[in-house]
């Protein structure tokens, strides 16, 4: 998942255009089963390029020998363009690009379970929050101190630099917060016993846990929560505002709800 605090952002903000970009140019942003908005027609003299992250099982995955992307963030958007009557293309940008690139306007918007935090908001435009999540710990099997957010207390705890959940463990006294630059990082130096447990959002710890190779398993309550947006150019308002009204519409007609349902069954959403 993508997450970055300021000060990341800007370190990055220079010399990062195209790096780690592949293109997808063949996904079509119709959606089946979707009626359009009869007001809405696409604009034929613009074509919006939309940055994903495609290492995120159930929000976005690329099959390059389909050269298909799919997964919930990519059918979310596939809706939002019937319904606002826009037309996005979409390039796969590595985690570590992806919100450089939006906010220096060399994609005109991204999404990959981007976690909004008021220090992105400074920066970037966002849409209105399509999910909301909660954060879990995820232990190694077999693990019996760690039973909850309390008994973190004195361990080593993986989190995404600038998420949420790097934010929400701070509280916790004696915790040694390993921030690392891309989640899957932090899961496999758990997986590999260098650190003791991983907080991130449900989702990300369903994607992680649901491996049986990988011997991990998520214990105590959920706390804290996230908000998912669409990451939007700073400068371009109007899409920003069609992008909120596509959402609008796939939240009122049952198509986000649905979308949910069938992607992200399995992850508890709020």
């Amino acid at each position: 998942m993508v997450f970055v605090a300021v000060a990341w952002i800007g370190a990055f903000t220079a010399g990062c255009a195209n790096k780690g970009v592949v293109a997808v140019p063949d996904v079509k942003t119709a959606a089946a089963g979707l009626a359009a908005d009869p007001a809405a027609s696409p604009d034929p003299k613009r074509s919006y390029r939309i940055g994903v992250e495609t290492n995120l099982p159930q929000f976005a995955v690329y099959d390059a020998s389909k050269r298909q992307l799919s997964g919930y963030d990519i059918e979310l958007m596939k809706a939002v363009a019937v319904k606002a009557g826009l037309d996005f293309e979409y390039a796969n940008v590595g985690s570590n690009l992806l919100l450089t690139a939006v906010l220096n306007c060399e994609y005109d918007a991204g999404i990959s379970a981007i976690a909004i935090t008021d220090q992105l908001r400074q920066q970037m435009g966002f849409s209105e929050p399509y999910l909301t999540v909660g954060q879990v710990i995820v232990i190694k099997k077999g693990n019996i101190v760690i039973t909850g957010r309390d008994s973190l207390a004195g361990m080593t705890v993986g989190v995404l630099n600038g998420s949420p959940s790097a934010f929400g463990i701070q509280s916790i006294p004696n915790v040694e917060a390993l921030q690392y630059p891309m989640l899957n990082q932090a899961f496999r130096d758990l997986i590999n016993g260098n650190i003791d447990a991983v907080v991130a959002s449900r989702p990300s710890a369903v994607s992680y846990t649901s491996i049986p190779a990988n011997k991990l398993m998520i214990v105590g309550d959920e706390f804290g929560a996230e908000d998912f947006g669409i990451a939007i150019c700073p400068q371009d308002a109007e899409l920003a505002q069609k992008i909120n009204d596509g959402l609008a519409a796939i939240k009122a007609d049952g198509t986000l709800d649905k979308l949910t349902r069938n992607w992200l069954k399995n992850s508890a959403i709020r």
